[in-house]
Order: structure tokens, then C-alpha cells, then sequence
């Protein structure tokens, strides 16, 4: 029985095409299986077949674990002093193992061995095939729509199955069983079954790679696409930079009458692609990528990464774009939040600024407005940069003489120490908040002190607040501030049908 088992091994290996030792694994798994059937228990079972001869142990064995572990799988593992009764040498994560009788092969189910042998075999050709597909380096997966597998899409190229999911699909378009389709590989995942390359037509990277095959500048390393961003199937914003003055960029991605880029649109179902020039300079780059729109002007907030774009009243609605598109986009195209406003809005927000400035200076600095209004002409707008921008900045100012100076910074440091002893106290006044306030989902822990400084409390004291209240305590949006005074009232009804 020995030598048709290695008969059989050596058959299935030649016509599978898979090594010697891939099929001795399934049978050895086959054999564990059929053991573990006469044990009580999980119990874990190894059988080791010599590659030569056909003979083949049998062991049961058990994981060595650390002492204060404890035995999470009594049937399968040993702690350690106990393992070390038996091996005075063995260490946690080692076997300890006890030969037990070997089932004879004769007493296998014949189905279950082949099914257990024929499963081996095919994840093993399916792990060949893929490592295969996969040392080929491609990025795009190009094959035919197979089938549909719970809303996911299974395209084929060759023996090789890639899964699309519906959220990576482009929402306007209908692939059918035959459909030519090209997606970005993003992962491999061994534990899905069919179809473990998992593809995206609507990610960013998709769009670049497209490009790099339509435009081979950017293979030769002339061009680079700094970033993308996609509405998939509506509209898309790409970032280019050259790394050689005589190429331009935006001509050299567009084409001779548009046919490299018109060539990523058709590929994607008709995507209105702006191509934009990438700048090292945040605001420069950020007009870029709110073209077509024109900018009048932008102010550059770099502690909150955003920046606040005036627009003309002719180009507010081309800046925001329908449904905030254009804004969106060129947002996550540069990496900054962009505030998009009018002439209007942006004089009364910086008039709403100044006046805050103007009246924390003359609080805390104890100063007239004339002197308040000063500083704030020459760019102070906190405390901290009145009190340790470099001396030799501040002597610039015509208006103040170095006596002046050295007394707003000397000021403006006894200002700043103050409010963070009254900040340090005002932790301590927090012990007033009610446990159930504290634990309430949702709730920042940043908030509390602005909680605490306005008397809420309790639970039931931001229940009882309007959401304009919370906006005005807290600064969070009229949103946010709903959602958390709902969750807060939410003990009211508890228990109500």
C-alpha cells in the first residue's frame, strides 16, 4: 500500500504540475484529519510520511505556552513547567508530541483523503498561478467580466480571477459577462476564495496609472503626477510637475488634440479630467487647482492647514462647482481645506478677527486700541508671537521704540502664564461634572472645560441646551452640536416603545 501511495504522489504530481512535497502535505493532512476522528476533543494531530519509503508516524501534540498564559485550548496545548517535566530544555511555542497509532490508509474514507488531496492540490496551483501573475510587476489588471458574486464583480484574465467590488465600480457604468475591463490591482488577499486579487476602478491610483501608460514622458521620469483626485465617472483633478523645463507638463498630459487625455476619459466612462500644475508654493498650488476659477485673493492659515479664497461674485459658483465638486476636488487634490468665500464675507470675517484681536491686546496687554490696532496692522495676531517672535522683528515697528517693545513682550508673557494657571485650576473645577456627562459618547474630552466654564454639568444639562447654545459654547458646528445634545436626551426615552 506504501509504494501505490508513492505511485499516486508521483501521478498527481505530473499531472498537476506541483511539486513532489505539495502532495505529500495533503496526504499527510488527509491522515491528521482521519486521525483526529478516534481522538475525544480538538486534539491536534501531525503525521509525518517519509518522502522515500512511504512509511509514515503518527503524533499528538501540544503547544508549549507561558505559565501565566494559561490553557486557552486544553486539548492542543501544555504549560510550560509542565512541558519542562517532560523536556527540561524546551521552550514557550515549541511541541511537546506523543506518538499515537497510525490509521491505516485502507481505513480512510476514500472520498474525504481525495477531496482533503485534491483541495491541497488546487490551492497550491492557485498559489502558483497567482505568485506567477504576480512576479509579472503589472498594476493594471486586464481580463473579462466572468461572473457576478454578491454585487462584487469576478473578472478573468487567463487562469487568474481578480474581484471589483460595487463600491470600486464607476456608479454609471454597466459591465456584463464578456465586457473587456482594465482596474488597478490594489491587494492580494489569500483568504478569499476564487478570486483573491482584489481591483478598484474608481481609486486615484487607477487614474495615475493610466496616465503613465498613455504619456511616457512620466515613465522616462520628464514628468511626475504630484497627487489625484476623483468624482469616479464625473470629474477628476491630477497635479503634474516637470523635471525638465523644455516639457510642458499640462500640454505633454493633454496630447496633440487631446488624445492622451481623452484616452484616460474613455477609459473611464467619460471622467472630465483638469489637468493642474503642482506648486511647491501651498497658495500658488491651490489657485492651480481651483481652475477655472478665478482667485482675487487667499489668506494661508497654516496652524489649521486651511485657507481662506476670495472670489469674485462671477466666479463663486464656477469655484465651488456643483454640488461643491470643484472645491472638493481641488481640497483633496492639494491636502488643504479650502474655504471659498466673497468679497463680502471675507471683509466681515477679517473684521470679525481684528475686533477679537484688537480686544484680547488691549485685555491682556492692558494698551489703548491705538497701540492694539498697531500691532495688529504689523501681523500680531496672539499672544504667544507678541511675546516670542525674534526682538529684532519687532524693532522694525517705526511706531514703538525698544522700551515699548520689551514692555508688551514682558506683558504678553505674564498674560499667557496667567491663563494657563487658570487653565490648570479650571481642570481641577472639572471634578463638578457629573460621571454620566463624562462617559456620554461622543463627547470630547476638550470640551468639558468649556462645558464646565458655561455651568453644564450633567447629562441633563446639555439636554436641555438648544444647539445654537452648544455652537456658541463650543465653537463644533450646528451639526455636531445636534447630533451630541440628541445622544445626550437619548436616556430620557430609554425604556419608551
Amino acid at each position: 500500500m506504501n509504494r501505490e501511495m508513492l505511485m499516486l504522489v508521483d501521478a498527481i504530481s505530473r499531472e498537476k504540475n506541483v511539486e513532489r512535497d505539495v502532495v505529500f502535505g495533503a496526504v499527510e493532512s488527509a491522515l491528521a484529519q482521519a486521525t483526529k476522528k478516534l481522538h475525544q476533543g480538538d486534539v491536534d494531530i501531525r503525521v509525518a510520511v517519509d518522502r522515500d519509503s512511504g512509511d509514515y508516524e503518527t503524533f499528538r501534540r501540544w503547544h508549549v505556552v507561558p505559565d501565566e498564559a494559561g490553557l486557552q485550548l486544553p486539548d492542543q496545548e501544555i504549560l510550560l513547567f509542565e512541558a519542562k517535566e517532560e523536556m527540561s530544555d524546551i521552550e514557550v511555542g515549541e511541541y511537546i508530541e506523543e506518538a499515537v497509532d497510525s490509521v491505516p490508509i485502507g481505513r480512510i474514507g476514500a472520498m474525504a483523503a481525495k477531496q482533503v488531496i485534491l483541495q491541497k492540490i488546487r490551492d497550491a496551483e492557485r498559489e502558483m498561478l497567482l505568485n506567477d501573475f504576480m512576479s509579472r510587476g503589472d498594476k493594471i489588471f486586464v481580463g473579462t467580466v466572468k461572473r457576478l458574486d454578491k454585487g462584487d464583480i469576478i473578472v478573468e484574465a487567463g487562469r487568474v480571477e481578480g474581484r471589483l467590488r460595487r463600491s470600486e465600480m464607476i456608479a454609471k457604468e454597466n459591465l456584463r459577462n464578456g465586457d473587456r475591463v482594465r482596474a488597478m490591482i490594489m491587494e492580494v488577499d489569500l483568504t478569499l476564495r476564487g478570486a483573491p486579487i482584489i481591483l478598484s476602478r474608481s481609486a486615484p491610483e487607477f487614474m495615475i496609472e493610466l496616465f503613465r501608460q498613455e504619456v511616457p514622458e512620466i515613465e522616462q521620469g520628464l514628468l511626475e503626477i504630484k497627487s489625484c483626485a476623483r468624482d469616479p465617472g464625473s470629474r477628476a483633478k491630477i497635479a503634474v510637475l516637470s523635471h525638465d523645463k523644455r516639457v510642458d507638463p499640462i500640454g505633454t498630459c493633454v496630447g496633440v488634440r487631446g488624445t492622451r487625455v481623452n484616452a484616460v476619459t474613455n477609459e473611464l466612462a467619460g471622467e472630465r479630467v483638469d489637468i493642474v500644475l503642482w506648486s511647491e508654493d501651498p497658495a500658488q498650488f491651490v489657485i492651480g487647482a481651483l481652475a477655472p476659477a478665478n482667485v482675487s485673493s487667499i489668506v494661508v492659515d497654516e496652524e489649521k492647514h486651511a485657507m481662506d479664497v476670495v472670489v469674485d461674485e462671477e466666479n463663486l459658483a464656477i469655484a465651488i462647482g456643483r454640488g461643491g465638486q470643484n472645491v472638493r476636488l481641488a481640497s483633496d487634490l492639494t491636502g488643504w481645506k479650502i474655504n471659498i468665500m466673497d468679497a463680502n464675507e471675507s471683509a466681515q470675517k477679517q473684521a470679525t478677527e481684528t475686533d477679537a484681536s484688537r480686544k484680547l491686546f488691549m485685555e491682556k496687554l492692558d494698551v489703548d486700541e491705538e497701540i492694539a490696532d498697531i500691532l495688529i496692522s504689523e501681523g500680531f495676531n496672539s499672544l504667544e508671537e507678541v511675546a516670542y517672535v525674534p526682538i529684532s522683528e519687532m524693532l522694525e515697528i517705526e511706531a514703538f521704540d525698544e522700551d515699548t517693545i520689551n514692555e508688551l513682550r514682558s506683558r504678553a508673557k505674564d498674560a499667557l502664564l496667567t491663563m494657563e494657571i487658570a487653565k490648570e485650576e479650571g481642570v481641577e473645577t472639572q471634578s463638578s461634572v457629573s460621571q454620566n456627562l463624562r462617559d456620554l459618547e461622543g463627547l470630547d474630552p476638550e470640551l468639558i472645560p468649556k462645558l464646565v466654564e458655561a455651568g453644564v454639568n450633567t447629562r441633563d444639562d446639555l439636554a436641555d441646551l438648544a444647539v445654537d447654545e452648544l455652537t456658541e459654547i463650543t465653537g463644533q458646528s450646528a451639526d455636531d452640536a445636534k447630533a451630541l445634545i440628541l445622544k445626550a436626551r437619548e436616556h430620557w426615552f430609554a425604556g419608551q416603545e
